[in-house]
């Protein structure tokens, strides 16, 4: 499992839960893999996941776990047994994309990731390597003629000083280029340009994405459906989030925060359809820290006419919710691309707030085709 911001809350956490699974000192709340409904799907051991990365942040794990234990993420005794097995990671985290840092082509980026991702599943014996991007959410980029157009965008990558890709989907192509199946659990433009589809589609790997499904979209996608099944009339749909931590403070930026509110309200509309308002915003609350507060008011008509309200808010540790997910995604695309899967893997829609080509976004309908997907998978059906 390769993390693309490596040394960010979830990826640290992601690291330390896995850590603290091997040793058997906690159970895999949370991990929907470990559930009776995966036994025959073939994916990897939590022993058998070796642990590196790229990030542009030089802050040490050990560090970011002390940060994460200190906000109540991380229980003390786990952050205590875990950190030999953390300087065991840094030594395999390398210094991610940064258009500074990078100051030749950004093929030469390209190159320069991927053989990193190579040398890591050489160097460690590996049959297959995962790279999954959860480092910060970027702005939304313009559509540029390149982004169309795969051999228009390898011919632009070769010359100097241009930035035709975001950091996101350098870090994707560098993924593509080392074989490696790829994740995009943020909103950023990663592997989403027609022209990297194209590219993955030509690498052979398979892929899945966009933004993972943690915690108000996961309800939004649970419960929306209770009112399309009884035919009760949603007015309004509306959400406030407030974050703290580095997320919140990244999300703070409007034009940032815009790709993560589009993710976030398109399964809303395919669910309820456009004419349902859908007020939605995200605050930044230094003072939460890790935590994350998310607030919904809907608004329904009954029969008659009669008008009624649901409200919701939910306090959680984002890191703590997406952590486990992003231990999910590398065992089961290990798994895909061992079976000889290419393309985006639809299935995995369960995972995502803007699946990849997956149109569905009502949960329980999401999780019976994980299930199934997961049986093929294992020979099942």
């Amino acid at each position: 499992m390769w993390l693309t911001g490596a040394r960010g809350s979830v990826a640290t956490t992601a690291v330390c839960g896995l850590l603290a699974l091997r040793a058997g000192l906690v159970r895999p709340v949370g991990c929907v893999t470990e559930t009776p409904e995966f036994p025959a799907a073939p994916l990897p051991d939590w022993g058998e996941i070796e642990l590196g990365g790229h990030d542009v942040v030089d802050v040490p794990l050990a560090k970011r776990a002390a940060r994460l234990a200190d906000e109540g993420v991380l229980p003390p005794h786990v952050l205590t047994a875990v950190e030999p097995g953390l300087r065991a990671v840094e030594a395999e985290i390398r210094p991610g994309y940064s258009a500074v840092r990078d100051d030749r082509t950004q093929a030469a980026a390209i190159e320069r990731l991927a053989a990193d991702v190579r040398d890591f599943q050489l160097r460690n014996g590996l049959s297959h390597v995962v790279v999954i991007n959860v480092a910060s959410t970027e702005k939304p980029v313009p559509l540029l003629p390149e982004h169309e157009d795969l051999d228009a965008l390898r011919a632009a990558l070769h010359q100097p000083g241009r930035e035709v890709l975001p950091p996101s989907s350098v870090n994707a192509a560098a993924a593509l280029t080392a074989g490696a199946a790829y994740a995009d659990f943020t909103p950023s433009p990663g592997i989403q340009l027609p022209a990297l589809a194209q590219w993955a589609e030509r690498s052979a790997v398979p892929y899945a994405g966009l933004d993972g499904k943690t915690g108000q979209t996961l309800l939004r996608t649970a419960l929306a459906p209770v009112f399309t099944s009884r035919a009760l009339e949603v007015r309004s749909w509306a959400g406030t989030n407030l974050l703290g931590g580095g997320d919140g403070a990244n999300l703070g930026d409007p034009e940032r925060a815009a790709g993560k509110l589009d993710s976030k309200q398109r399964g809303l509309a395919e669910l309820l359809g456009d004419a349902v308002s859908s007020p939605l915003h995200i605050d930044n609350v230094p003072e939460l820290g890790e935590r994350k507060v998310a607030w919904d008011h809907v608004l329904f008509r009954g029969f008659l006419g009669a008008e009624m309200t649901l409200q919701l808010t939910w306090h959680g540790y984002d890191s703590s919710l997406a952590a486990p997910l992003v231990l999910d995604l590398a065992r089961l695309l290990a798994a895909a691309q061992a079976a000889g899967r290419t393309g985006p893997q639809a299935e995995l829609a369960f995972f995502f707030k803007d699946p990849i080509g997956c149109a569905e976004h009502r949960l329980a309908e999401q999780a019976r085709m994980l299930v199934d997907w997961a049986a093929e998978l294992g020979g099942r059906r």
